[in-house]
């Protein structure tokens, strides 16, 4: 690490690239870099204190210049190869549209730079995997987004696992989305280049890698998929309120096969009414119990109190259903998802140590992608391999 030394900790400048869009401003800029820089620093263990120095990093020189004025940020530029070039910044952070993204974490990685993006950290699998050896190479510390984890409602299933509650884990349902406006009564809630296939957008793209991990970390590895990938809304409107045509998956359905014999099933749209709780839910159900996660709750029904529910459609239902489950207790803080892996991955630049969420479990996020909408366009089940280090 080149960190600086000043009066008050170690300062830890860090590149931050496509900070001006709506996730990179709120999550990663507002609410974990200059979070921790407002409270004062990162605590280490051997008692320093670091600082993170947030140096932005765009296209639009304009906004560039509005976020640095409006949160006292001293550096920001439209030329990422001289941002680069300094030897003071110490990290590479990347949430731009996935199309540019592996082209500048690989400049980031051949400049020296440990490396943090968004996923998916590129366009293809062969490309995630060429950044993972380079950055192996190189000698720098990298890593990939992965919040969900983070999330209270997610450790809470986390906690559930590892204390057993589940028994033998059957089936995993998962339910993500919402309706994304088209844009042309309403403007939509995303970017016009999620739709465009050329751009690297889509749904599974996006949210594949996601449940790559969530799975994997809790459940077990995928080791199959079948998918059906689907644009139900072909025409959408851009920012500027021109129509254009929607040539990304708009939805995905999907049904993995878990190592040890647990089966998954995903449903992911951007064209959806939500009728749930939250607009993420995961049902776990096991020999032993089940349980209903979201971003925040945790609902759970053991198997010695489950009910004896009986099947009568000629009579209106008895039963308050939801009425039947326990809700799991925080017994404990959650922060924000992002900046508490925002913390981890700058404790692992400043003192080493394992680091599992690196690029190569990125790669592996690519990779399902890849496999599901191979598998939607051949209509077959397909296998999936532990990619290659």
């Amino acid at each position: 690490m080149t960190a600086r030394e000043s009066a008050d900790g170690t300062v830890l400048r860090i590149a931050m690239n496509g900070v001006t869009g709506r996730m990179g401003h709120h999550q990663h800029l507002v609410r974990s870099v200059l979070a921790l820089r407002d409270e004062g620093g990162l605590p280490l263990a051997d008692g320093t204190v670091l600082r993170p120095e947030p140096v932005l990093v765009g296209r639009d020189a304009r906004k560039l210049a509005e976020l640095a004025r409006r949160y006292g940020i001293d550096e920001w530029s439209c030329d990422l190869d001289t941002v680069l070039s300094d030897p003071s910044v110490d990290v590479y952070f990347d949430a731009q549209a996935t199309c540019a993204r592996e082209d500048a974490v690989r400049r980031a990685i051949t400049a020296g730079k440990h490396v943090y993006c968004e996923k998916p950290v590129a366009r293809d699998h062969a490309g995630a995997i060429r950044l993972a050896r380079l950055a192996d190479a190189a000698g720098v510390r990298h890593g990939v987004v992965q919040d969900k984890l983070f999330l209270p409602g997610i450790r809470k299933l986390e906690r559930l696992v590892a204390g057993g509650f589940f028994g033998r884990v059957l089936s995993v349902r998962g339910e993500f989305g919402y309706w994304v406006f088209e844009g042309d009564w309403q403007s939509a809630q995303r970017p016009s280049w999620n739709y465009r296939a050329a751009d690297g957008g889509g749904i599974a793209a996006d949210m594949f890698p996601h449940w790559e991990y969530v799975l994997r970390e809790l459940f077990g590895p995928v080791r199959t998929v079948q998918a059906q990938l689907s644009t139900h809304l072909p025409r959408r409107w851009d920012e500027q309120g021109k129509p254009y045509e929607a040539t990304a998956d708009d939805a995905a359905y999907a049904v993995f096969g878990l190592e040890g014999g647990a089966v998954a099933q995903f449903n992911s749209s951007w064209a959806v009414r939500v009728h749930r709780d939250e607009l993420l839910e995961l049902q776990v159900d096991g020999t032993d119990g089940s349980a209903v996660a979201g971003l925040r709750g945790c609902r759970v029904q053991h198997r010695s109190v489950t009910p004896r529910p009986v099947w009568n459609p000629d009579v209106p239902a008895a039963d308050d259903f939801r009425a039947q489950w326990q809700e799991v207790p925080d017994n404990g803080e959650f922060g924000n998802a992002f900046k508490t892996q925002w913390e981890l991955f700058l404790r692992h630049v400043a003192q080493g140590g394992p680091w599992r969420w690196d690029l190569f479990a990125g790669a592996r996020g690519v990779q399902l992608a890849e496999l599901g909408a191979r598998s939607s366009a051949e209509g077959r089940r397909l296998d999936v391999p532990e990619p290659a280090r």
